[in-house]
């Protein structure tokens, strides 16, 4: 059973309007989760295999909102804050996707208590990625949306490309995140993610958007999020120029998994997302026409439907009894 007790309530409850409690977790250093809590599981016992949901660059548990509550009325979902980012504290040491998948196998260890299927965007997808190759027992099937893998050769998007060369670059990367802060307001700062991440910004959900501005506001009170953030920036663009490795190391994941890609993301070319497909034929891949780097706020019930139907098909829908890791 999730240790509740030995959680204390979150400052902030933003995702209380779509079910979510917040709690904070000493794993090592706060951590803070949401527990989404559907109607018609009573107990972990009724449950399928629990879910915990792993944000992406610069994202929060917020990037769950429109489908946890749909998957939580069979399984017991988490949507987990990694180190720098939502509720989350972090430095740039703990930031990075390495320390990011370490955290969260002990979150599944001590929160979840048993192994979980790992749903995750963008960096998410990559964390749940490193933490798969690193603790297998701790997982027992991945559903990648949209996930950081490399990218073929090609001409990148400007937009993007310039940002991640301001990241990667010491002292400058800095200078970059402290403007942007300083420049823009934080509905500004939560729009231009929607611009970046949507192929249709106008599918936006508002009240969605309105708790992003109300984090964006809190973090701006908190010391160190730009380190925090471009330690995991770095750390994540290290892994993707070892694109060997990264290739290897997805290659030994022998899990269940799904890929969910939109044909219109611009951070994550679509390229990459078929060359992955084709590289592990074993995966179910579900290609979105129309969508963006996000579908899972974008176009909520069709992610719904593809991951109901692949836990399905892998009985991972099923209430069994599972040691704790």
């Amino acid at each position: 059973m999730p240790t509740e007790t030995a959680a204390c309530p979150a400052p902030l409850q933003l995702a209380a309007p779509w079910g979510g409690r917040g709690w904070l977790s000493d794993l090592r250093g706060p951590v803070h989760w949401v527990d989404f809590r559907g109607p018609l599981v009573v107990d972990d016992l009724q449950a399928g295999v629990p879910i915990v949901m792993l944000h992406g660059l610069g994202g929060s548990h917020l990037n769950w909102v429109r489908i946890a509550p749909e998957l939580a009325t069979h399984h017991r979902v988490y949507a987990v804050d990694m180190a720098g980012f939502g509720l989350t504290r972090g430095t740039a040491r703990s930031a990075t996707v390495q320390a990011s998948a370490e955290m969260v196998a002990d979150f599944v260890r001590e929160v979840v208590g048993s192994p979980a299927v790992l749903v995750g965007n963008s960096m998410g997808g990559m964390v749940s990625l490193l933490l798969t190759a690193a603790h297998p027992d701790l997982v027992e099937g991945l559903a990648l949306v949209d996930p950081s893998i490399p990218v073929p050769r090609q001409r990148p998007d400007f937009q993007v490309a310039a940002q991640f060369a301001l990241y990667a670059m010491p002292f400058v990367g800095e200078r970059y995140l402290e403007g942007r802060t300083r420049r823009l307001s934080d509905r500004q700062r939560v729009l231009s993610v929607v611009d970046l991440c949507f192929a249709d910004p106008s599918k936006a959900d508002p009240e969605v958007i309105d708790a992003g501005v109300a984090l964006a506001a809190y973090r701006r009170t908190v010391p160190g999020q730009e380190a925090a953030f471009l330690g995991a920036a770095r750390s994540l663009m290290r892994v993707l120029a070892a694109a060997g490795r990264y290739k290897s190391l997805i290659g030994s994941i022998t899990k269940p998994v799904l890929l969910i890609h939109g044909q219109q993301d611009r951070l994550v070319a679509i390229s990459a997302a078929r060359e992955v497909a084709a590289d592990n034929p074993a995966w179910k891949t579900e290609l979105l026409p129309g969508v963006g780097h996000t579908p899972q706020l974008e176009v909520p019930d069709a992610v719904v439907a593809q991951i109901t139907t692949w836990l399905k098909e892998h009985e991972l829908d099923r209430a069994i009894g599972r040691p704790r890791p």
